[in-house]
């Protein structure tokens, strides 16, 4: 039982007895509900209502802290044991061939030969580019590129033809005087492809653009009478395509003449040789016909072995190659004659080459230089078009003339 007098004092909370002395303990309100919608945002992270806008300099938006972890000791069951990996295995030892075995054949055709030059003398000038040709503002489209490839195939055959300009052109900074055109008249297996080349001599002053104006003008002959040529190739009509195409030269020359007397030049100062292959599109046609005049040469490698297709002079006709029954022995030209035409079958294997004078010169006197162009074209793929240009420039002391020469490969 309690004894009697007033009760014990009761304790006062502790936020009640930290009030100060004389003042009434107010009780803090109670906490807000929690707010399920959208968070207000802290103005410091800037955007369109926030500091950021203003140009004032804020502290940064304080982050989330993240945990920090201190690093522990690596239990024994984490650590990891080098593992030892076995020695390699010796490597095979090589199988070697059993005497009198076949070589096996090579998967790559091998490559082009680095040749700067032909015989035992260096030409006399570099054998690249030196100066470029003068131009005239008002005639650009008189300019004339240092080397020009071209390239095609059809049926059975591929073409690969280029012009470059000599040596001696290029010491002395001169155009390129040789002239090389190529086309296709027709369409299906009536099309003809012509290539005509030409070249002037170094010395006359309008060679270049007697050239030019040469196989423009028998090409543009060509293309108005190709139906009746593709017919006549086809049909194997030698004399109609001979007198055909000499009247065809013979009016290019004509034209020569009377431009040479409109710039008060000699015929011999406005001209060219001219050389014209023309090939049938028809797979089924394997004749090649070859006409042309003046300086230039037609050759073919058969059988590893070069042939000279044309008479070294019209006074002297050299004696034709062995003929067979598809190639008679009067189409290599009347003797006597200027104009050059010969028209044959072509055999699987043969390269036919045509020329101009620069390259048919060292052909016809140079034996290094046949045996070279030989061996490069034994293979029975045909170059491509860097190769064949690199054949066609090889270089030998005594010939810096430009060279235009056109080959096809019979498959």
């Amino acid at each position: 039982m309690p004894p009697y007098g007033p009760p014990p004092p009761t304790a006062q909370p502790a936020a009640e007895a930290a009030a100060p002395p004389g003042e009434r303990y107010v009780p803090p309100p109670p906490p807000a509900p929690p707010w399920h919608g959208a968070q207000p945002r802290d103005p410091r992270t800037g955007g369109a209502t926030g500091y950021a806008l203003g140009g004032v300099e804020v502290p940064p938006a304080p982050g989330p802290d993240l945990p920090t972890r201190r690093a522990r000791a690596p239990r024994p069951e984490d650590r990891t044991e080098e593992v030892s990996q076995p020695a390699p295995a010796p490597p095979p030892e090589p199988v070697r061939a059993r005497a009198g075995a076949p070589a096996p054949e090579a998967a790559a055709p091998q490559q082009r030969p680095g040749v700067r030059h032909l015989g035992d003398r260096a030409p006399t000038y570099a054998a690249e580019p030196g100066p470029l040709p003068p131009a005239d503002p008002a005639a650009l489209d008189a300019l004339v590129p240092d080397t020009v490839l071209e390239g095609a195939r059809y049926g059975a055959y591929t073409l690969r033809a280029a012009s470059l300009r000599g040596d001696s052109a290029r010491y002395r900074g001169e155009s390129r005087r040789d002239f090389l055109l190529t086309a296709r008249f027709g369409s299906g297996d009536d099309s003809l492809v012509l290539v005509a080349l030409a070249g002037g001599d170094r010395a006359a002053p309008g060679a270049a653009e007697a050239a030019a104006e040469l196989c423009r003008t028998v090409a543009a002959a060509v293309g108005r009478s190709q139906g009746r040529l593709a017919d006549d190739i086809r049909a194997g009509r030698r004399d109609a395509l001979r007198s055909g195409l000499q009247r065809l030269t013979d009016r290019g020359y004509g034209r020569l003449r009377a431009r040479a007397a409109e710039l008060g030049l000699a015929e011999e100062e406005y001209t060219a040789g001219l050389r014209g292959l023309l090939l049938p599109v028809d797979p089924e046609c394997r004749t090649r016909v070859c006409f042309g005049s003046g300086a230039g040469g037609l050759f073919r490698l058969r059988a590893g072995q070069w042939q000279d297709l044309e008479p070294t002079g019209p006074a002297e006709p050299a004696p034709a190659p062995a003929a067979d029954a598809a190639e008679p022995a009067d189409a290599v030209g009347e003797p006597g004659s200027a104009f050059r035409f010969r028209a044959s079958v072509a055999r699987p294997g043969d390269t036919l080459l045509l020329c101009s004078g620069g390259l048919a010169e060292p052909m016809r006197e140079e034996a290094a230089l046949q045996a070279e162009l030989a061996a490069r074209w034994a293979e029975p793929e045909p170059p491509g078009l860097a190769a064949f240009l690199a054949d066609t420039q090889l270089r030998l002391k005594g010939y810096a003339d430009d060279r235009t020469a056109a080959a096809v490969w019979e498959a």
